[in-house]
């Protein structure tokens, strides 16, 4: 009844419809997103489902069971600019073909209630915001922190979310979809290199990475770069720049993965010793108490090279945290059990990426989610691909996982 080459034959007719030589054009909150999500919910059609929008543009797909407890199977159909074909999309067209085989093989009403969700924004390639949706379901997003966001052509969030039927000032009410929420999937392809390098097709997710993102300030002092002996110089830069290989000491000791992402340098010109620079650190693990210490690290040696260089401490600014997202451990454990079913080995790792996964977990709802390997350890990017052989595996094997999450929301 499970046919996941139907998944592959969908993936490659919402790419026709929606992509170019330059890849996915699925930006949320536009006309391509729109098409998108039109031509998903034509692939309803004959199904004992009902479909509803949230408050927060989240399209929710339900197929009613004989207990309201839910088990929900979630994905995101939008993409970044040029993005990948199966980034989001396959999660939502693999959730489909799952519902599909659970409506027929229970004639329209399963044990437990099964809901599909396509996130609204889970990438906030226009606005920067990323999951959007998710948070609004979840509870953690502040509506008025976001009134003021515009893209680059200077068009308010407020107005394109309008433009879509999404009030902002009303997307929390999209905690009500939390009702009955018992259990919560998710496949993505892996987006990097281990499942790749390790020659395996699929991966369970413990959980997504903690993250810490700042913006570090040192400040030196202006001078002419003719006439000013280097022993002589007050340099922001040199101090900034010892930071670059610093960080993949600190990551050496407690692993994670640390990135200087930006550098901007004043005055900024060729002729003057470097007054001010500031660069941006993000760090990211999957343990609390690692991440702290990555942060802590990087903070003593930016106070270090500062000395070193004469300059006053630098100044840390704090653009953005989160804390850790630890998985569900049953899930994990079923999450571990299907992959093995289909493929016969399995393997644990961490999301470096976020997901919508994440906020769902925030809101109390047991999370799992699962990998598929990707070519080139790639996504984002036009070239972001999966073997056909390992898509229709990862269908398998979700649907694999559905099955065993229903039994064991049942026993609950």
């Amino acid at each position: 009844m499970l046919n996941p080459k139907r998944t592959l034959a969908e993936l490659k007719e919402l790419r026709d419809l929606t992509a170019d030589e330059n890849g996915a054009w699925r930006v949320a909150w536009t006309d391509t997103w729109l098409k998108a999500r039109d031509w998903f919910n034509r692939k309803l059609e004959g199904l004992p489902v009902e479909q509803h929008y949230d408050a927060a543009g989240n399209n929710w797909v339900t197929l009613k069971g004989e207990s309201p407890k839910a088990l929900l199977i979630g994905g995101h159909l939008d993409s970044v600019p040029g993005g990948g074909w199966l980034d989001g999309c396959l999660n939502v067209l693999a959730g489909l073909e799952v519902l599909r085989r659970i409506a027929e093989e229970y004639q329209g009403k399963p044990p437990v209630t099964v809901r599909l969700v396509d996130w609204a924004d889970e990438e906030g390639a226009r606005f920067g915001r990323s999951l959007l949706g998710s948070s609004a379901f979840s509870g953690t997003l502040m509506p008025e922190a976001e009134k003021d966001r515009t893209d680059k052509d200077g068009i308010r969030l407020e107005d394109a979310l309008r433009r879509c039927g999404v009030e902002l000032g009303r997307m929390l009410e999209a905690q009500k979809e939390q009702e009955n929420a018992a259990a919560y999937l998710e496949l993505h392809i892996e987006q990097g290199p281990v499942l790749l390098d390790m020659g395996l097709p699929l991966g369970v997710v413990l959980g997504t990475f903690g993250v810490e993102r700042h913006a570090i300030t040192f400040r030196g002092q202006a001078a002419h770069s003719g006439s000013t002996p280097m022993h002589k110089r007050k340099d922001a830069f040199l101090a900034a720049a010892k930071m670059a290989p610093e960080i993949y000491h600190i990551t050496d000791r407690n692993g994670g993965v640390c990135t200087i992402g930006s550098c901007v340098t004043k005055p900024g010109i060729v002729t003057s010793v470097v007054a001010e620079c500031t660069i941006t650190l993000d760090q990211r693990h999957l343990d609390a108490q690692a991440l702290a210490r990555l942060k802590f690290e990087a903070e003593k040696a930016s106070q270090r090279f500062a000395r070193e260089g004469g300059l006053p401490e630098p100044e840390w600014q704090t653009i953005w945290r989160i804390e850790p997202i630890l998985f569900h451990p049953v899930l994990i454990e079923l999450c571990d059990e299907a992959i093995r079913e289909v493929a016969g080995v399995s393997h644990r790792l961490p999301s470096g990426p976020l997901h919508d996964a994440a906020e769902v977990a925030r809101a109390g709802i047991p999370t799992v989610m699962m990998f598929v390997q990707s070519l080139h350890g790639i996504s984002h990017n036009k070239i972001e691909d999966t073997k056909e052989e390992h898509i229709e595996m990862s269908v398998r094997a979700l649907d694999r996982l559905a099955d065993k999450a229903m039994r064991w929301i049942l026993s609950r």
